[in-house]
């Protein structure tokens, strides 16, 4: 049985991280002609798509990708609570935006981490990868960079960033 809930919510949250990743993308204004972004637009049209007929984006951003990430996260979380039989702790829209504020807050701690580590292994490369990583990650650090100062030609913002991350998801769970 622990196999199957692992392999289950394996898939359900590399669905929900791939939902997520559109929705911060666009978020940030992202290039979506970069192929990173594209491979993740390719993962989650098939349910973007068909709400987008349905629902009209507000102003510049796009409704029917919140929407479907929301109900991907609603599905995930349904689906494993059937698996365990437990009830669950809250309601489901409360352990659904706490999940989604937890994964957030994850999956930038791990890509500041990558942008950060990136920049020590190949500093000045220019690559799909670290353009969308650099769209993603520099609304983030750019405020801390205005206030820490730069100490012998390191960075510091990072690692704040990713210290003030980790004390959010620790506060939420």
């Amino acid at each position: 049985m622990q196999t199957l809930y692992y392999l289950v919510n394996s898939v359900l949250s590399f669905l929900v991280y791939a939902f997520l990743l559109r929705v911060l993308l666009q978020v940030v204004r992202a290039d979506f002609r970069n192929p990173l972004a594209e491979a993740v637009v390719a993962l989650t049209n098939w349910l973007v798509l068909p709400l987008r007929k349905i629902l009209p984006p507000v102003g510049r951003f796009d409704t029917a990708s919140l929407v479907a990430l929301v109900a991907v996260q609603v599905g995930a979380e349904l689906i494993l609570q059937r698996l365990v039989l437990q009830p669950m702790p809250y309601g489901l829209l409360v352990e659904v935006a706490r999940l989604l504020a937890l994964a957030t807050l994850m999956l930038y701690t791990i890509l500041i981490f990558v942008y950060a580590a990136l920049s020590f292994i190949a500093p000045g490369a220019r690559s799909p990868a670290t353009t969308l990583l650099a769209s993603l990650c520099e609304p983030v650090l750019q405020p801390l960079r205005r206030v820490l100062p730069i100490v012998g030609g390191l960075d510091f913002s990072p690692l704040v960033a990713i210290v003030g991350l980790t004390a959010l998801r620790i506060l939420i769970s």
